[in-house]
């Protein structure tokens, strides 16, 4: 794996830190700038948003540019937000920083997911992007509760100032160790890439990881309240069960990296499934202490197991586009990230209990078993249908429009997407 990947990787652990930090720093934020958690939570929210609308605007207005001329600017607008958020002085600044920084980390996550696949064969590219995730999943682990300590002993702006921080040393690692991509003899055009929605396989797989995020962070957004309220737990327990949440998460992420080359549908089958058994449990069993913690566990494994496979699914259907792949993958986990929370808190508000998230989230993941074993069925009628079209060619000599392929020295026919051998 080439070091350059593993650079993008700490890219994502200062991107993902920013982004999830807040939940642990909302009620001093809200004091400070007098206003209301809900309304202190919107931040979060538009952080969100900002990723999902980001993303794609980003890879369409850096299509032409340089990938890594495009990384650097992106880091570095991504630093200044950090930064301005760090000094803001009232909210509606405070606001914008959080918005400015979502475009250039959703630009960011497209592009630089683009600049791994394009570095490492095809074979690698599911153990490429779970180093990018697996960034993701440290920060949950470590970049998270650091944020929420910092707050608590050092004010809400510390931890800007410490993303910031890591923010720089990302920055350093993207313009000494990124290589130059050498520029493809035709340059990238729109119109071609934006071809690729007209593929089914690739809605489907839109759809089956807003699915999958959508049911886990159902249930995770509403994981403390469960823990205290649920299951009986002190507060104190509550970031120790989070960061249990982003141990398993960095677990399931090397696993899953490791298998999702050779077993893409399989990881996709079996880490939904086994995500799906768990928040049913999880909705059963909430009030067992010791159960619930587990479970927790073993969700972030779970999950985050079929990350690499749905990031590595997007770019295989998505091939023709590798811009419009990245910034696609990303506003679909984006999509999964705002709506899961968005329906675990309809379902409370409606007054079925914090267990019913579990049930809600369930149900999202259930549904992204179906769309999976869909995409399956649509893989498998392709590959047979290209199989038995290459076994008429190789009898007929001909190609797919019944005109014989040119001769080889030897005078027998060969496909014509067979390169004739010029060896002695």
């Amino acid at each position: 794996m080439p070091l350059a990947v593993y650079v993008l990787g700490l890219s994502v652990f200062a991107l993902g830190t920013s982004e999830f930090m807040l939940s642990g720093l909302l009620p001093p934020l809200a004091e400070d700038m007098g206003v209301s958690i809900p309304r202190a939570g919107l931040l979060i929210s538009a952080f969100a948003i900002g990723m999902v609308v980001g993303a794609p605007l980003l890879a369409v207005a850096t299509l032409r540019l340089p990938r890594r001329t495009t990384l650097i600017t992106l880091i570095t607008v991504f630093g200044f937000g950090q930064v301005a958020g760090a000094l803001a002085p009232n909210y509606p600044v405070l606001f914008a920083s959080r918005v400015l920084s979502a475009l250039a980390c959703a630009g960011f996550w497209a592009v630089g997911a683009a600049v791994a696949v394009a570095m490492v064969p095809v074979s690698a590219r599911a153990r490429a992007l779970a180093v990018m995730i697996g960034g993701l999943s440290i920060a949950n682990v470590l970049g998270v509760p650091a944020g929420a300590f910092l707050g608590e002993h050092f004010g809400w702006r510390s931890a800007f100032w410490a993303v910031a921080v890591a923010t720089g040393m990302a920055l350093v690692g993207v313009v000494f160790l990124i290589p130059t991509l050498p520029v493809p003899d035709e340059r990238p055009r729109l119109g071609q890439e934006v071809r690729i929605y007209r593929d089914p396989q690739v809605w489907l797989s839109v759809s089956v990881v807003a699915l999958a995020a959508g049911g886990v962070f159902c249930a995770f957004s509403y994981l403390a309240p469960l823990l205290t309220d649920v299951a009986g737990l002190d507060d104190g327990w509550v970031p120790t069960v989070l960061a249990l949440f982003g141990i398993g998460a960095l677990i399931g992420t090397a696993v899953g990296g490791r298998i999702a080359d050779a077993h893409l549908f399989g990881v996709l089958l079996s880490g939904t499934g086994a995500s799906t058994v768990l928040l049913v449990a999880l909705a059963l069993l909430g009030e067992y202490a010791v159960l619930t913690v587990v479970l927790s566990f073993l969700l972030g494994v779970s999950s985050f197991y079929t990350a690499p496979a749905l990031n590595a699914r997007l770019f295989n259907v998505a091939a023709a586009a590798p811009t419009l792949a990245g910034a696609t993958t990303t506003a679909a986990f984006n999509l999964g990230n705002t709506g899961g929370p968005w329906l675990g808190g309809a379902v409370i508000d409606a007054g079925f209990g914090f267990t019913s998230t579990a049930w809600a989230g369930a149900a999202l993941t259930a549904t992204a078993i179906g769309a999976t074993a869909v995409s399956l069925r649509l893989h498998r009628r392709t590959a047979r249908t290209t199989r038995t079209a290459s076994a008429s060619r190789v009898i007929t000599g001909a190609g797919a429009d019944g005109t014989p392929d040119p001769p080889d020295r030897a005078g027998q026919h060969v496909p014509a997407d067979k390169p004739v051998r010029t060896d002695t």
